[in-house]
């Protein structure tokens, strides 16, 4: 176990007595086949392979701490003490244990009232100085890009490009867990920097690996997945006031739109919204069918296979990929709001047999 940084340091350039890491990275990969039969079933005779990217069993419990290891790391590298962020939830979690781990400060901008108490908590816990704005991420974001453009304090929100650098391993894990690229994978956005990243991941790991016997690699199609009322590439213009219950995609004016919108463009891909039923109905169906309980901005990317499967997208031959950008603990209100509650009775045998319709 060594962290991305060390197991990918030909990509990942840095002075080795600088690296900051929680051993991150080497998520699993898990394959879906309940996932698969209930979503390609009555539309193909054989359902395409289907695997998981369980990005929630990272050290903070989302995909951010790939990027936030070598952010952090380059601003110690670059003499920095001291990190800020804007944060619908991860970014902050992730940002404030890793200026913990190195000894830095770290302060955190959140929009009031939009972010989950799981991810505060983190946040909170690591030590990081938090401060709420009455207003939007967008509108925290440009706050602190403004304090970051006076000195003394390096902004780690995906705009810093170490960020996009470190996330882009996720792809060289899933190419050297399949043996291959999958035909298509399939992401939440948000701030669109993990779209980005995968891609450029995907085209770095090609270029250094063997070819197929045709000659060629074959990338994959990316597909990007935006809650529909925070769909701003989708609608092609800003959203002023994002909503959805996905706290983590609640963005108007993604950082790395025009990354997106290339990566989408390059690789034949598509960008597509998805509303908060089928985000919840995503949500509910991975944690049912294949035990895994992930935060549901997650589950934008099997809502969004869910609904292309529909338009018959794919096909039986394909090898598709599902991001889970963090863990269903991030965000605990909102699995409790949508489920059963427990039913309380005596401590009678009879009335528990009963109570559990045995």
């Amino acid at each position: 176990m060594s962290g991305i940084i060390r197991k990918y340091h030909s990509f990942l350039p840095i002075n080795d007595r600088f690296i900051v890491t929680l051993l991150e990275g080497n998520t699993p990969l898990l394959p879906a086949p309940r996932l698969a039969a209930k979503i390609f079933g009555s539309l193909l005779k054989n359902p395409p392979e289907l695997y998981l990217k369980l990005e929630g069993l990272n050290p903070t419990g989302s995909f951010k701490d790939r990027g936030m290891t070598y952010a952090v790391s380059k601003a110690l590298e670059a003499g920095s003490q001291a990190v800020i962020c804007a944060s619908t939830g991860n970014t902050s979690a992730s940002a404030a244990a890793y200026a913990a781990r190195a000894g830095i400060r770290a302060y955190v901008v959140i929009p009031k009232g939009k972010i989950a108490l799981g991810k505060l908590s983190q946040a909170v816990m690591h030590g990081a100085r938090v401060v709420a704005v009455e207003g939007n991420f967008d509108e925290a974001l440009r706050l602190v890009k403004e304090i970051a453009q006076e000195g003394g304090v390096t902004l780690v929100n995906s705009i810093n490009p170490h960020r996009l650098e470190g996330q882009k391993t996720a792809a060289f894990e899933i190419c050297e867990q399949l043996g291959g690229p999958p035909t298509h994978h399939l992401l939440p956005v948000g701030n669109a920097g993990n779209i980005t990243a995968h891609w450029k991941g995907y085209r770095e790991f090609c270029q250094t690996s063997p070819t197929s016997p045709t000659g060629r690699t074959i990338l994959p199609k990316m597909l990007g997945f935006q809650a529909a009322g925070a769909a701003p590439i989708v609608l092609g213009h800003v959203v002023k006031e994002p909503r959805t219950v996905a706290t983590a995609i609640r963005i108007g004016n993604p950082a790395s739109w025009q990354g997106a919108v290339a990566a989408r463009d390059e690789s034949s891909g598509v960008i597509d919204k998805v509303t908060d039923r089928e985000i919840l109905e995503a949500y509910k169906m991975i944690a049912t069918l294949e035990g895994y309980f992930c935060e549901p901005a997650s589950a934008a990317s099997v809502a969004g296979l869910n609904k292309l499967a529909r338009q018959r997208y794919f096909g039986e031959g394909d090898r598709i990929v599902c991001t889970l950008t963090g863990h269903g603990l991030k965000d605990p209100d909102n699995a409790i709001r949508i489920s059963r509650s427990p039913v309380t009775i005596k401590p009678e045998l009879k009335k528990l047999i009963k109570a559990l319709k045995l």
